[in-house]
């Protein structure tokens, strides 16, 4: 029988003789998607054998094995070029409640178009529209398991380009006051550059524009606070109130005192926007990045709910 120095020997032998062929060979392993195995490497079922064959062998050495280096090595060069295999990190994003939540980004310029040309009748109709597509979206994604982390971004955004065009227009055409737009624009703004911040800094290499608009590839989860959502009800219902109120008859107007009752209710909604603002400052779980592992369970969970 084999003494137990002589195995080791071979097991060293055997992992430096992969290592070399990892070397000559790596990029046709990398190009071919791990088709690719070298001879001695025949009766490994999975690149990750490897280095638990390297690990085994270490933890068995004794202290000052000539083929210390060697095993070292090997298994430095294994991770490294297990590192650089590519990993599945896209989502199926073409999900019924993503594609209502793009329909609301569609909406929402058309909405501004007929503000400015006071067709306030349509305009009302549009953002009615908006509104129920915002919650139905949602009950559907979670009635049916079809979130997804796209779905947590372009949701809020469409919210906001609606809002920031809805303001904008009753802004100018003096439906609500500039320093009322002033508070509620500037709010959504520092959000949005602060989500371009963490879009980039969470994107996985390479950094580059077509993978940073690819939203396909999940890299930051964003969670609204409680304050934010009750925020964005309150300016969805002073949005719409300010474009449905020159559709309601003057009379009814000054029997009920919606003039009175609109700017109380922009009072309130000023100090639930800046309240709002102020919890994604101090909030530490408004914003998530992502691990490599987390989107990969996430895109594998997501695979398996559409499985019939």
């Amino acid at each position: 029988m084999l003494s137990a120095r002589a195995v080791r020997a071979g097991q060293g032998y055997r992992l430096l003789h992969a290592n070399i062929h990892m070397r000559l060979h790596g990029s046709q392993l990398l190009l071919s998607g791990g088709a690719f195995r070298p001879p001695c490497m025949s009766t490994l079922t999975k690149p990750s054998t490897l280095l638990q064959s390297a690990i085994r062998w270490s933890a068995t050495k004794s202290p000052g094995d000539p083929k210390d280096s060697i095993t070292e090595k090997s298994t430095t060069a294994a991770k490294r070029l297990l590192s650089k295999i590519p990993l599945k990190t896209h989502e199926n994003i073409y999900t019924l409640p993503n594609i209502l939540t793009f329909s609301r980004l569609v909406a929402a310029p058309l909405v501004g178009y007929f503000l400015v040309h006071d067709y306030h009748a349509a305009a009302l109709s549009l953002f009615a529209y908006a509104g129920i597509t915002d919650l139905v979206d949602g009950w559907i994604a979670r009635r049916y398991q079809l979130q997804t982390v796209v779905g947590t971004i372009i949701d809020p955004m469409a919210d906001k380009l609606l809002m920031t065009i809805g303001v904008a227009c009753l802004a100018v055409n003096g439906s609500l006051p500039v320093w009322l737009a002033v508070i509620i624009l500037g709010r959504d703004v520092g959000l949005a550059i602060s989500a371009i911040y963490y879009r980039w800094i969470s994107l996985p290499p390479p950094k580059t524009m077509a993978r940073y608009w690819d939203f396909s590839l999940p890299s930051a989860e964003v969670k609204p606070t409680e304050i934010s959502k009750i925020n964005t009800a309150l300016q969805l219902v002073l949005v719409g109130s300010a474009i449905g109120l020159p559709v309601v008859p003057e009379a009814i107007i000054s029997s009920w005192h919606l003039t009175e009752a609109m700017t109380a209710f922009q009072y309130l909604v000023a100090g639930t926007t800046l309240w709002s603002g102020l919890s994604y400052v101090f909030s530490k779980n408004a914003v998530k990045i992502l691990t490599k592992e987390e989107v990969q369970k996430r895109i594998a969970e997501a695979a398996a709910k559409r499985k019939p």
